[in-house]
């Protein structure tokens, strides 16, 4: 028999789901693997993939901070960490293997010599752990500190990707990517000088999501949304993104940013993007982020930003049943700080499919519940041959994308109520990740964590992207210069400008 005439196997597919991604022998480096980020996401989103299966036999995490630590601390650490914060069961087995694969070095950022200690550590782990030189390089450590990071890892060569060796070097960084336009730019030139572009990771936890991964699917694998998803049909689009707690200990940094910084520029305006693309022609990376930048640049903020730019800042309330105290009142903030704790922005975009369509973006810390969501509201039906008093308690049809909690969808629209009369009234028809599968969604930042290790950049913003934003947020940020936010207690929905800003269009907020 001929070797054409054997048959193939399926195991070798490339497109046999069963067989999952698994990257090649590498390192994850954490700098700053003690703060809150690394214990609570990073470390437990890899015992994780490694609970799953998706984790190379030859992996190593190698941490870096100010402490006098040695490997086993660092291990214990790890595990405290895992069994911690883990989203999946906890089995012995799984950190069996993944234990004696930690690596500490202590070190100060401007510490040449603890740079040195880290690179030949890492060189190391070729022979000892066959990484073959593979590494990415993390940051979860404050903005301020990326440009010294960053200067130190190209002092030492530990950005080259050494083709020699058959290793690829990465890094990947948290936001926020600068706190303006200039310093975006600015931050960009100094990480391409030191990595190439293709290795630069820029992360947003809520593109993990499998929820905003599934609007592709929602609008892309669907013939009945997309005909509607335009200005013909759609009234307008509100994305929320809110949440009961304060600021917590991020005093320091929040104070410097405020809430358009933290969340409008990154996380909203990239659900923006995703929800008010154009198809691309691939599921490849390029194609998407060539959509997605298109719609970032066509964004227009209204004229008028006094009335649709609205700012504010929480007081003293109740959240949840307990009292809270207000922003000004929070350790380490400064009495006279202006800075907002919530924003709400209405904007449009410039191009065929969304012309004249508001977009209404909020955000905000000290409200009610937790939740982030895009609702499509679409417009009244334009003709409905019912008596008025049968349809006054009708609103607008909605399709209601919740990222978190409760992943899912909802859809709204009016039905006949059961009796005699012809009664017209919303209804809800919803999907729901936890009751459809029986498998849990990852956290978000298992799927990024292991799409660095793979190479994939399809769910993180590039340079342009990132700058295409702050064109978007710095005009906003200057006219905010000469104002003060407005208050508003905390545990309700904002200050009274973000109402009264859909209200003089008709409008208004979706009780989320």
């Amino acid at each position: 028999m001929n070797a054409e005439a054997l048959p193939s196997n399926p195991l070798r597919d490339p497109a046999d789901r069963r067989l999952p991604r698994i990257p090649e022998p590498c390192a994850l480096v954490i700098f700053g693997v003690t703060g809150d980020l690394a214990k609570k996401k990073l470390i437990p989103a890899v015992y994780d993939l490694a609970n799953r299966g998706l984790l190379p036999a030859s992996f190593v995490i190698v941490g870096f901070a100010r402490r006098d630590w040695g490997d086993e601390t660092f291990e214990e650490m790890s595990r405290e960490a895992a069994k911690a914060h883990a989203r999946t069961p906890w089995r012995e087995e799984v950190w069996a293997r993944l234990a004696g694969n930690f690596k500490f070095v202590p070190g100060a950022f401007d510490d040449d010599e603890a740079f040195d200690r880290l690179d030949a550590t890492v060189d190391e782990l070729r022979i000892t752990h066959g990484i073959v030189g593979n590494a990415a390089m993390y940051f979860s450590i404050p903005p301020m500190a990326f440009p010294l990071v960053l200067k130190q890892l190209k002092r030492t060569g530990m950005s080259d990707n050494r083709q020699d060796g058959g290793g690829w070097r990465r890094v990947v960084v948290e936001k926020p990517f600068g706190e303006d336009r200039e310093s975006a730019k600015a931050l960009n030139t100094l990480v391409d000088e030191v990595f190439t572009a293709e290795d630069v990771f820029r992360i947003d936890h809520y593109l993990g999501k499998e929820t905003v991964q599934n609007i592709f699917a929602l609008r892309f694998a669907n013939a009945m949304f997309e005909p509607i998803w335009n200005s013909n049909y759609v009234d307008h689009v509100q994305i929320t993104m809110a949440e009961d707690v304060g600021i917590g200990t991020r005093a320091g940094f929040y104070d410097d940013n405020g809430a358009a910084r933290d969340v409008l520029q990154n996380h909203v305006l990239q659900l923006l993007a995703i929800a008010a693309m154009e198809q691309p022609n691939g599921f490849e990376a390029e194609e998407i982020r060539t959509e997605k930048l298109k719609v970032l640049r066509a964004i227009k903020l209204h004229d008028d930003l006094e009335s649709t730019a609205i700012r504010g800042q929480y007081t003293d309330g109740w959240v949840q049943g307990r009292p809270v105290q207000g922003y000004l009142s929070e350790e380490n903030i400064p009495q006279a700080s202006t800075t907002e704790t919530y924003a709400a922005v209405q904007l449009g975009i410039q191009n065929r499919r969304w012309n004249g369509v508001p977009f209404y973006l909020r955000t905000g810390k000290r409200l009610p519940k937790r939740v982030t969501e895009i609702a499509v509201v679409f417009k009244e039906a334009p003709h409905m041959p019912f008596a008025d008093y049968d349809t006054k308690t009708l609103g607008n049809n909605q399709l209601v994308i919740r990222v978190q909690p409760d992943e899912g969808i909802t859809v709204k629209f009016g039905s006949k109520v059961p009796g005699t009369g012809m009664e017209l009234r919303d209804i809800s028809m919803g999907f729901g990740y936890g009751e459809t599968f029986t498998e849990s969604s990852p956290e978000a930042y298992e799927r990024l964590i292991l799409d660095v290790l793979l190479g994939d950049k399809t769910l993180f913003p590039d340079a342009q992207e990132v700058d295409a934003s702050w064109a978007v947020i710095d005009p906003l940020e200057e006219y905010w210069k000469s104002t003060k936010p407005e208050p508003y207690e905390s545990g309700t929905w904002g200050p009274a400008g973000a109402d009264l800003m859909l209200q003089s269009s008709g409008r208004r907020w979706r009780r989320a």
